[in-house]
Parts: C-alpha cells; structure tokens; sequence
C-alpha cells in the first residue's frame, strides 16, 4: 500500500510548535529567536528562529527513528525507492562513514576507485578498513569510472573484501555500468555501497541516469542538498536489500551524526522528497531541456569545447567545458566569469571548469552563462584577442595529462598511518617516503595523496601545479597549507 505523498509530517509538526505561545527554557540559547542577535534577525526575520528548535516529543528521534521523523523517513524511502531511509544533517560525508562503518571493521579489506571523496577515506580511518584502490578510467583527461572488469580483477585477487564502494555519478555527471558492477559484488554476496552524492536527482526522471538502487545499489548516499531543493548539509541514505544491517547502519550514525541534529535541515529534506515527489518530473523535463539548449548554444563558440563522453553515460545538466584552446586553464577561465561577468562555476580544475544546471536556475541564468561564455571567446583569446580586463594574460598552458596508476595496497593503512609518529620534511625531499596526511584539493574534494601511501615524484609534480595556478582552490587537510612542507612517516 502506497504512502501519501502529499503529506510532509516534520515540516507541519514544527510549523505548529514553533508557533505555540510557550516560555522555553530548553535549548539552544536564543530561546525561539527572542535572544539572537539583533543584526542576524533583521537579515533572515524571526521565522527561521522559532524554528530552530531542539529534540522535542513532538518530533519523535532519529536514533532509533520514531514518531514524526520516521514517518518522514518512511515517505522519503518510498520516493526514492528503498527498504530504509535515513535523513542526515552531516551531510553525506556522515552517509558515507557510516556506510564504511556498517560494513567493514578493523583489518577487512574494501575495494574502492583512487577518486573517492575525502569522507571515504575518513570512514577507512574510523574503521581501520584496508583499502583496495582501483584507478578509473580516464577520457579526455577526466576520471571516469572503474569499470566491470577492473572490479572483477579485484574481487579474483581478494575474495575476502567485505565490501565494494564505487562512486557513480562523478562530479561531472560521469555514470559508469553500475548494474554489472551489482551483479559481481553480489555474487560474492558483498554489499555494494556507492557515494551517490551527485545523483540524488536520477529517480525522478527518464532522461536522466538510471538510480544506484534500481541498478542493484546495497546502500546509497545522496546529498539531497546538491542536486535537489534540501538545504546545505542535508542528505539522505538509502538501504535495499539484506545485506547490511540496519541495526549496524544506526549504530554507525550514531557515531558520526551530531546528537542535536538541526531540525531545519531535516524538514528540507522532507519538502525536498515532497517536491520530487509531486513536481520532479516536470521540474526535471524543464531542466534538461534548457540544458541541451546551453549544449548547443556553446558548441557554437569557436574553440570553446563542451566535454561529451566517448562511451560512458553523463548526466545532461553537467556541463564541462575546455577551454585551453583559449589559452585559458579552468581556474582561469573561472576567476574571469565571476570577477567580471558574475557567473559561478561548480568546479574548476586546470582544464575543465563544470557547470551544475537543476530546476532553481532561470532562463536569465542560461542566457547570461551563455553570453559569458562568447565574451570569454571574443574577448580574452590568447592570442591573439589581448585581455579587455586588468587580469594580466595568462600563458598557453602545456597538455594536462592524468594522474598515473597508483598501487592498489598502501604500505599501510589509513588507520595507521593516522596514528603513527610523523615528522616534516621539505616538499622536495618528499618523494617516495609514505604520507601521514590527506592532502585534498577542494573543490571537488577528491584526495590527491592520503594517509599511508607513497609520495610518488608524479603527485609532487601535480600538487606543485596546482600550487601556482589559479586562486580558487584550496589545498585542504595539509598541515602547510603553501606546500613548502609535507608531513611523512617518521
């Protein structure tokens, strides 16, 4: 029997308590609003502020989820099509720990691709997991997926993994054969965990890429709030299947979720799942077709190319362009759009600068990316067009080429070498000596170098690149944030 959609139990659960004449002297402190700071209130208004509103009996709990909250969790698992769903105010980076969590413990082996998101590796820290690292595959210079036969290579050589995380879409929308990756993981009846985080959007509508659950997925992690109308830090995991137990998926949030979840992120997460579920399909149909119209308009730019997979599917609302035969690197490219055209990117990287296109951007939105995009060609070309503006001309960069093959089996695990002494050295002594830090470049937060494994001179050369280019990306989880030093394995 199918649950009424139209409904949004949290949301009107807090509606209605936020609106009660009540003298409060629970938490948090601003007591409903009446003792937040005058300057944020006159910013963002009282509602927001009565809404913020502690664990209260009307609500019901997240751990074990009861009353109001589980009711929303049910709503939401059969939106999205799962046994069991769990909301999150940790973001998917708690979905993806505990995914780690529920499934493997300290010593078990769990096969993984080289781009995973720095929670995964936080979650092989948590746990003491030994990763399998497969590199993906790679077209035109950006991470695919890793495919069937590389999973199956692994699963021959290490019948004893506990595990299998793939990441499916990439950050740019890249959909590898999740369904015979399933298939593989299952015949070894190990569960297949996938960091969804970019494909919270798949359910809703046929032109876009098939769900990691109706693909076989064990457990899914999505960040509602990426693709989706769910506020920051908001997502959601989905379980199907019997594989893992739910028992040990709770036990895990428990662990990695804050004891004083922000209910707001949670009601967003309920209008989120009651908007797909009553919109998503025509909101989607809208958003595709404006942008297989961006597609168009910008393959009419000269040299400007817009990045089409050879072979793989792609979520149609990524859009990557390349545009290098402008003389222009991602970063580059992305500092003039929004210093001086007031369009912001998703993601720029020292080739391609990506552009994430949902339901809440206007017809205004495309036109303006568009028109940037032509000032771009027209306007800053090198050469021969010098730079209209006072950012000096940026030289021709080289060919990019992707990071080489990593060894599958670090020196030793994350964990570890989470643990162990350290010591600084010099950035140019650091080749071949063993890491002791996850070094990450954020966006998209993909780690270049963690914990445990060697410091190839290939990582050095790339880390020094992206050191001198550009000014909006950070270098996260180092201890020297210039990179003058590393810190090693004593």
């Amino acid at each position: 029997m199918s649950l009424d959609q139209t409904k949004t139990p949290l949301i009107d659960a807090m509606k209605a308590v936020s609106r009660r004449s009540l003298s409060v002297f629970y938490l948090p402190g601003h007591k409903r609003g009446q003792g937040i700071s005058t300057r944020l209130k006159s910013w963002l208004g009282k509602e927001v502020f009565q809404a913020d509103l502690p664990e209260l009996p009307e609500f019901g709990n997240l751990f074990p989820p009861r009353g109001v909250l589980q009711e929303a969790q049910e709503l939401a698992a059969e939106a999205f099509r799962a046994k069991q769903t769990w909301f999150l105010a940790n973001g998917s980076t708690s979905g993806i720990e505990t995914a780690i969590l529920a499934t493997c413990g300290q010593g078990d082996k769990i096969i993984l691709p080289r781009n995973v998101h720095r929670s995964a590796i936080s979650g092989l820290i948590l746990s003491g997991a030994i990763p399998i690292f497969m590199t993906p595959e790679c077209d035109r210079n950006l991470p695919t997926s890793i495919t069937p036969n590389t999973i199956k290579a692994a699963l021959e050589a290490h019948p004893d993994v506990k595990a299998v995380m793939v990441v499916y879409p990439t950050y740019h929308g890249i959909c590898g054969d999740l369904g015979a990756i399933a298939s593989l993981a299952h015949q070894y009846d190990i569960p297949l965990l996938v960091d969804e985080a970019h494909g919270a959007h798949f359910t809703f509508h046929p032109r876009l890429p098939p769900s990691a659950l109706s693909l076989g997925a064990d457990i899914a992690v999505q960040s509602t709030h990426k693709t989706l109308g769910a506020m920051t830090q908001a997502s959601m995991l989905h379980l199907q299947g019997d594989r893992v137990s739910p028992d040990r998926i709770t036990n895990a949030l428990r662990l990695v979720q804050s004891t004083s979840p922000n209910h707001i992120l949670l009601a967003s997460l309920d209008a989120a799942r009651h908007q797909m579920a009553m919109q998503g399909e025509e909101l989607w149909e809208k958003t595709l077709n404006r942008a297989e119209e961006i597609r168009d308009r910008l393959a009419g730019i000269r040299d400007l190319r817009v990045f089409e997979p050879t072979y793989e599917k792609i979520d149609r609302t990524r859009i990557a362009i390349d545009a290098t035969q402008l003389g222009l690197t991602g970063f580059a490219a992305d500092e003039i759009l929004y210093n001086e055209l007031g369009v912001t990117a998703e993601l720029p990287e020292l080739q391609y600068l990506t552009f994430v296109l949902t339901f809440g951007n206007t017809q205004a939105d495309c036109d303006r990316l568009v028109k940037a995009c032509k000032i771009l060609e027209q306007n800053h070309r090198l050469p021969p067009i010098p730079p209209i503006s006072p950012i000096p001309p940026i030289p021709p960069i080289p060919p990019i080429s992707p990071i080489p093959p990593i060894p599958p089996i670090s020196p030793i695990s994350p964990r570890e070498a989470y643990f162990v002494q350290t010591e600084t050295i010099a950035f140019k002594s650091a080749s071949d000596r063993i890491s002791a830090e996850l070094i990450c470049p954020y966006p998209p937060g993909i780690p270049l170098l963690m914990p445990g494994e060697i410091i190839s001179p290939t990582i050095l050369d790339r880390l020094q690149q992206l050191r001198t280019v550009g000014t909006t990306i950070e270098i996260e989880g180092c201890s020297d944030p210039t990179l003058q030093t590393l810190k090693v394995i004593a």
